[in-house]
């Protein structure tokens, strides 16, 4: 079956996506016996199941290929019109996480309006010859929340804390055997929201992601990322990247920062301070590694000594995943099920009043909430009454 197609509307996805023909046609022919063709799929009429698989790709829905209405092509409606370069080489499943929060903000936004909602920005804008310590201490009178002694305790008051200031932070969640995986841990879109990968076995990793992503949202510069913890020493990233770097690590540190710029130069003598670490990591969420990483960047350790220190932490780690997986082997083995389910994200207070506000005022239906929220039917009660 063969159905009329407004090819316009795939070459503005392509180029969305920054991707080229050749790039497509070998995406869309995986699996098949013969390869498609560019014939194929830029003819007037295309066959569904063609389509179908090219729908795989971007995700809009078949109808949006057959809508004659040409596209609108414009810097709001997403960040790869507005800006051309990002620190990350972003491969295929990074555009697309990045295309459904850009979708998202925009449906947010417009019913944000038609509500009469007002998410206007109430943190001031920074600059970047600004001293990240100092405003790092000035944004954490309003956005350090108590503090959490469980990480993803922490995770969410600070989320909860983003929402009081009119700052929406989503997560994505990427199952193990997902294909394209987004070579991302989070980003920032004008003009108020952070999206973060979840980090189910480091979540101090995705504190400090959203602490960062902070720092682009104060300097309101957009980005899209993927961040190295160890690489925080590193002297060639950029002015901005150092900044939110700078900043994240102050902010998180608070008042134990004080303790780090005044300890010794740490070696084995005095057992490179791990104990004084490890308490300052439990007390903040900033990880061991991140810390050690900043004396280095002090030059408060030797780089031969971080070194070492980095790779007792890798093995460690290793020796951890390697221990699960021959325990999740055993107990298969033995018939034992494997409990657990698919993390769900955490919705930021800002969304589910924001959805709840908009219900009440009509402009959305109770399928709405549900979709927007990422609830069944029967939990709607919780948000609505």
């Amino acid at each position: 079956m063969k159905v009329e197609q407004n090819i316009s509307r795939l070459n503005y996805l392509l180029s969305l996506y920054k991707m080229t023909v050749e790039e497509l046609l070998v995406l869309i022919s995986d699996g098949l016996k013969k390869t498609i063709t560019k014939e194929d799929v830029f003819s007037k009429e295309i066959e569904v199941r063609l389509l179908k698989r090219i729908d795989k790709i971007f995700n809009k829905g078949l109808h949006y290929y057959l809508d004659p209405q040409p596209p609108q092509i414009s810097k709001e409606a997403s960040i790869f019109f507005r800006k051309t370069k990002f620190d990350t080489d972003l491969n295929i499943g990074a555009r697309k996480i990045v295309n459904q929060f850009e979708e998202l903000k925009i449906s947010l936004s417009a019913i944000s309006k038609l509500a009469e909602i007002n998410i206007d920005r109430k943190l001031p804008i920074y600059k970047i010859t600004e001293d990240p310590k100092k405003v790092a201490r000035e944004i954490s009178k309003n956005l350090y929340p108590p503090f959490e002694a469980t990480q993803k305790g922490f995770l969410k008051a600070l989320i909860g804390k983003f929402a009081d200031n009119n700052i929406l932070v989503f997560e994505f969640v990427e199952t193990w055997n997902k294909k394209e995986k987004a070579n991302i841990d989070g980003l920032f879109l004008n003009p108020n929201v952070i999206v973060l990968k979840r980090q189910q076995t480091s979540f101090r990793r995705e504190i400090f992601t959203l602490i960062h992503e902070l720092g682009h949202y104060l300097l309101n510069k957009e980005e899209i990322e993927q961040l190295d913890i160890s690489n925080l020493a590193n002297h060639k990233l950029s002015d901005i990247e150092r900044w939110c770097n700078d900043f994240a690590f102050y902010f998180l540190a608070g008042e134990f920062n004080q303790v780090l710029d005044n300890i010794d130069r740490a070696t084995g003598s005095n057992d490179y301070h791990f104990e004084i670490i490890e308490k300052i990591s439990k007390k903040t969420h900033l990880s061991q590694i991140a810390i050690f990483t900043r004396l280095l960047y002090n030059k408060q350790i030797s780089q031969s000594s971080y070194n070492n220190i980095k790779f007792d932490f890798e093995e460690q780690y290793r020796i951890r995943q390697e221990e699960e997986k021959k325990q999740k082997e055993l107990d298969k083995l033995k018939g034992i099920k494997q409990g657990g389910s698919v993390p769900r994200p955490i919705n930021s207070p800002l969304l589910i009043s924001t959805i709840q506000t908009a219900f009440y005022e009509g402009v959305i239906n109770e399928y709405d909430v549900c979709k927007s929220l990422n609830i069944s039917p029967d939990k709607i009660d919780k948000y609505i009454q």
